[in-house]
């Protein structure tokens, strides 16, 4: 019924008009067809994570220079990193200093001297799901298992080259 009173309403209009209208409201096709609405939501960005080589003068242009509040600087042994929070009011920046031999921001940075961006996280409220709904869609990940990250949450990251050139750290929300 409801398609008989498009067709009627839409008869005055061009034929381009005419299909637009039409296709805008049918309820045929869905746009997320075959995907289960409940299996894992992205939600909203949580920080952008900066490699920097010099901590105190990274913390102390954000807090001093831009007078942004930050946190305590807190080494997380578990994944090779210090961490320090720059709170931004709608998200947080991560700086993030080598810990250790085994760092991989070691890495990052013999390649990249003065910093740079090093990931982005995203918040996702079941990591479980999201992680197997990935992993199905090939996309791999730099671990086999979702980890304890910064903020006592599980963790999980994408591999950049499936992602666009970007690290994508995931967190449960």
């Amino acid at each position: 019924m409801a398609s008989a009173v498009l067709k009627v309403a839409a008869a005055g209009f061009s034929k381009c008009s005419r299909a637009t209208i039409l296709r805008g409201h049918s309820t045929t096709a869905s746009l997320h067809q075959g995907v289960p609405g409940s299996l894992w939501k992205l939600g909203k960005l949580n920080h952008i994570a900066i490699a920097v080589p010099d901590m105190e003068k990274a913390t102390a242009l954000y807090r001093d220079v831009l007078r942004a509040t930050v946190s305590e600087k807190v080494p997380l042994p578990e994944h090779g990193v210090y961490t320090v929070f720059v709170e931004l009011g709608n998200t947080k920046l991560e700086l993030l200093h080598p810990l250790g031999e085994k760092s991989p921001i070691s890495g990052f940075l013999q390649k990249n001297k003065s910093g740079g961006l090093h990931h982005i996280c995203i918040e996702v409220d079941d990591i479980t799901a999201a992680v197997a709904d990935l992993k199905s869609k090939n996309i791999r990940t730099l671990s086999a298992e979702p980890r304890i990250g910064a903020h006592g949450k599980p963790v999980m990251f994408l591999h950049p080259k499936d992602c666009d050139g970007v690290l994508v750290e995931l967190e449960e929300a």
